[in-house]
């Protein structure tokens, strides 16, 4: 069930839930909850039996970022030397999960909270949900999330969230790019559940080649990704769901993945 105090890990048959559930602070990240958010996704990342993601928040907030007056490190405490302490440290920072993950944004969703959103698969915000990126207010640079944004929404509206600093409400980020859906709010984790369920009509080890097809593919000469996805390919196509996907097919029925 629980990891933390300040996160919730949760698994309904193949799908697993994470909750930030600080609500009292808006669920801003201190040293306490970095640790319950990096051992959920690593926990989820390990389970077999967890095929799809969904995160949320608690309360009036999904993640308002960072607690600067919180105990620990929001980023985390690492061992190493000054310069060479892990970068990529976190989900939101790039762990490899290649698990389909999707945000459920149900509240205001800022700074650390919104980089985790451009690291999920698919977004769908409540119509309360607001969204922005404050650091460049507070004289602070915005590193991961400027490396991301753009890719993900194009240069302007990227731009427009990062340089002023200012929130934009869930219709606006849909019309970015940045929310595939805005939903009612009472409808929100239904909605994220329908979604997950759809997604476990898919053979779950297939839907990991291909994320990570689709994430390693551009950094890629074109030769060398199409080398790559057709290695992926044999690799899923020799598993025990792929010879189970052919038969369903042929018996004309719904396939029973394994995820092996």
């Amino acid at each position: 069930m629980s990891t933390s105090e300040r996160v919730r890990y949760e698994r309904d048959g193949h799908v697993a839930t994470i909750t930030y559930s600080r609500p009292e602070k808006l669920n801003a990240i201190d040293g306490a909850m970095r640790a319950g958010l990096n051992e959920a996704f690593d926990r989820f990342r390990a389970d077999d039996e967890a095929w799809v993601g969904i995160v949320t928040g608690e309360g009036r907030a999904f993640c308002v970022g960072a607690d600067a007056g919180g105990e620990g490190n929001p980023a985390g405490d690492f061992p190493g030397s000054f310069w060479e302490r892990p970068t990529v440290n976190s989900f939101e920072s790039g762990w490899e999960i290649y698990k389909p993950v999707i945000a459920a944004v149900n509240g205001h969703c800022l700074g650390y909270g919104l980089t985790l959103v451009t690291w999920c698969d698919l977004v769908i915000a409540s119509e309360r949900a607001t969204f922005g990126f404050p650091e460049v207010r507070l004289g602070i640079p915005t590193i991961v999330g400027a490396l991301r944004l753009p890719q993900r929404i194009g240069w302007q509206p990227a731009m427009e969230l990062l340089l002023t600093g200012e929130r934009v409400d869930a219709e606006r980020a849909r019309e970015m790019g940045l929310v595939s859906r805005v939903v009612p709010h009472d409808d929100l984790i239904a909605e994220a559940r329908a979604l997950a369920d759809r997604l476990l009509a898919g053979a779950p080890l297939a839907q990991r080649a291909i994320k990570e097809m689709a994430r390693r593919a551009p950094y890629l000469p074109e030769t060398e990704a199409i080398r790559f996805g057709e290695t992926m390919r044999r690799v899923a196509g020799a598993t025990r769901d792929a010879a189970e996907g052919m038969a369903a097919a042929r018996e004309k029925r719904e396939p029973r993945w394994e995820g092996r």
